[in-house]
């Protein structure tokens, strides 16, 4: 294996997971990591959040290209982005892992494990738990938040970022040669990365 001691098993033993995806590099060694336990994750892609159409577009393909390589399934969920600005507008001023994260995780995880209930999974978890940028706790939250919502599903809490995956992540980034965004996804992350990056004498990132 890959990595090293890491062993696998789902809350509920299933040998399926629907694994809610924010970006190809994210999911990476997560997947391929899953594959070895003998876990077939089907890739489920709900990231209303991203702005504009255009990044949301580019990720995408990103994470179709890395799936169909490994005969996987992807899910690409119905890009809403008005309904989840009216969610996390009046949130706009919130700091990056404030409170609008938090809503921003539970609506997304919320339709996974909807998605997860109504297609015959039983389990779900996500990429998110691999970023070190991340609020684990708040990822957990709006996961487990999210699975008390519907029933029949469980919110698998795996820390992504243990047992070698954060160093394999960076080998496969390479070797697919992937798409590296520079900020989460959302017009607020957006604009307080170019804050920081012109506070910093750095190029701002535009993007139409």
């Amino acid at each position: 294996m890959k990595h090293g001691t890491l062993k696998l098993t789902t809350p509920t033993k299933a040998t399926k997971v629907l694994l809610h995806a924010c970006c190809a590099p994210c999911s990476s060694a997560i997947v391929e990591c899953l594959i070895e336990n003998g876990i077939r994750p089907t890739i489920f892609y709900c990231n209303p959040n991203i702005y504009p159409l255009s990044e949301y577009q580019i990720r995408k393909d990103e994470c179709t290209r890395f799936a169909q390589n490994l005969g996987l399934d992807i899910i690409d969920d119905d890009y809403n982005h008005d309904q989840w600005l009216q969610t996390a507008q009046p949130l706009a001023a919130e700091p990056e892992r404030g409170q609008r994260c938090l809503i921003c995780f539970k609506h997304r995880l919320l339709r996974t494990a909807q998605y997860a209930v109504q297609n015959g999974f039983d389990v779900f978890t996500t990429t998110l738990a691999s970023s070190r940028w991340k609020s684990l706790e708040q990822i957990n939250e709006a996961g487990t938040w999210a699975a008390s919502q519907v029933n029949g599903v469980t919110f698998w809490d795996q820390n992504w970022r243990k047992g070698g995956l954060s160093e394999r992540r960076i080998e496969i980034i390479k070797e697919y040669n992937f798409y590296e965004q520079q900020y989460c996804g959302c017009e607020f992350s957006l604009k307080a990365t170019n804050e920081w990056r012109k506070a910093n004498g750095k190029d701002l990132i535009v993007r139409e």
